[in-house]
């Protein structure tokens, strides 16, 4: 691997801006190897030099993977002007060039991966793949066993082809029934516009799963963590 200089190398790995690095520097708040740098200009090799920050060391990590739990009201993109963004909850995670895996509306609460990694991505988003994502979704109810079968052979949903065969479970049937919702593509709106073709409406959404990782519900809304390496295992990140 090249080398870095040591403030890039901080602050890509989520040590705060190269400006708030080089503040903290000044002040003698790394060592490389055991002996105090205060130059940002340092080039270190991240693969071999000991780096040690405000008295904990940094270890370089090529790709970054972290759980979010999306609240209500925050868009899921890198940046906008308008909008708060899921990155925008992300302050402190190490690893440049974080992105949302795929997108949850605005809305839309639960489950969305934050990564680096592009190949994982792919493999995830890739309509090929077919990955399940679940949902726990309120419909406007109550659910009929006719909503139920048509979700298992494909809804038209006014596509060019109708959605592939989904399942739809009912926890609690009602005026306002509980649902799990389970789907193996992607498209604009899909569970919203499925509901809506079976004569139904969702009342609130929040994604579960995706692929075999799964929502820590001890995660508040709002909050992140990185993926345990179980989870990253089970994604084909970790040997």
């Amino acid at each position: 691997m090249s080398m870095l200089r040591l403030d890039k190398f901080l602050a890509d790995m989520g040590k705060g801006t190269r400006s708030e690095v080089r503040r903290e520097l000044k002040k003698g708040a790394a060592t490389v190897n055991g002996a105090t740098e205060k130059s940002p200009e340092r080039k270190i090799d991240p693969q071999k030099d000991q780096i040690v920050y405000r008295g904990e060391p940094v270890s370089y990590q090529k790709y970054a993977y972290y759980m979010l739990h999306k609240p209500a009201g925050v868009v899921s993109a890198t940046e906008d002007r308008r909008e708060k963004t899921v990155l925008d909850l992300m302050k402190g995670a190490a690893g440049k060039g974080l992105f949302p895996v795929g997108r949850l509306d605005k809305d839309t609460t639960g489950l969305l991966l934050i990564t680096n990694d592009g190949e994982l991505a792919h493999r995830l988003l890739h309509p090929g793949k077919h990955v399940e994502k679940t949902y726990l979704a309120t419909l406007a109810g109550p659910v009929t066993e006719e909503m139920i079968e048509a979700f298992a052979a494909g809804v038209d949903i006014g596509d060019e082809k109708p959605v592939l065969p989904a399942r739809l479970l009912v926890r609690e049937n009602g005026a306002q029934a509980q649902t799990e919702i389970t789907i193996c593509e992607g498209r604009y709106h899909q569970v919203k516009r499925m509901a809506e073709a079976v004569g139904s409406r969702v009342l609130a959404l929040k994604r579960l799963t995706m692929g075999p990782l799964r929502l820590d519900e001890d995660l508040p809304a709002g909050s992140w963590r990185p993926l345990t390496r179980e989870e990253r295992k089970a994604l084909g990140t970790e040997d």
